[in-house]
């Protein structure tokens, strides 16, 4: 963002940080920028201390890859969830939204992204190995594939359950209840209770071929 002779570089380099965040915008990063800049200098600190401890002390968890400061993480250690079934999602925000509507039981897998040959991402860059080694767990029953509902969404989902069909394990996709183009981070939670509710069987796509 080109810097105003008025602004002073300090701030401006704290305006740039702050607008390179998504969701961001010029006015914003400015007023968040104003806002460090007026605050008592415990809250700046406060603020500089827990940027610092977020990349330094979180990590993946090993069973499910969601993001953690313990490992394993609190979910797979809860010795009151199934490990019957394993939600499927894009992104640990995507965690943090089904847990919110309070339905889901068991555990779950973070891919961290989507299948999305525009961006150059395929399976290989996606958590997928560390799921399929999941599933050679005999308890391991259902795999919910709680992907967002768009075409990088439809991809990851469609991959997974051909490579997933073979293991023996049930597949199940949850209902679009979820509006076309919309990510789970963003669904309430009477959307993703009723989504994960009713939950649907995913049939192997077939080659073109018929095989």
């Amino acid at each position: 963002m080109r810097r105003s002779p008025a602004t002073a570089p300090t701030i401006a380099r704290l305006i740039d940080a702050f607008h390179r965040l998504p969701g961001i915008g010029p006015k914003s990063a400015q007023r968040l920028a104003y806002h460090v800049l007026r605050a008592p200098r415990s809250e700046a600190e406060d603020l500089a201390a827990a940027l610092l401890d977020v990349k330094n002390s979180t990590k993946l968890c090993q069973i499910c890859q969601n993001i953690t400061d313990a490992d394993p993480c609190e979910l797979c250690l809860d010795p009151q969830r199934t490990v019957a079934t394993i939600c499927v999602v894009e992104e640990p925000l995507d965690v943090a939204a089904i847990e919110r509507a309070g339905v889901h039981r068991g555990r779950y897998h973070v891919l961290h992204g989507a299948i999305s040959p525009m961006d150059g991402v395929g399976p290989d860059d996606l958590r997928v190995r560390e799921l399929l080694s999941r599933l050679g767990d005999p308890e391991v029953e259902e795999v919910i594939l709680a992907m967002n509902p768009n075409l990088e969404g439809e991809a990851t989902a469609g991959y997974l359950s051909r490579v997933i069909a073979t293991m023996g394990v049930r597949i199940t996709r949850i209902a679009h209840g979820l509006p076309v183009g919309a990510d789970v981070e963003y669904a309430d939670e009477r959307t993703l209770r009723a989504a994960l509710t009713h939950r649907v069987d995913v049939e192997p796509e077939q080659n073109s071929d018929g095989s």
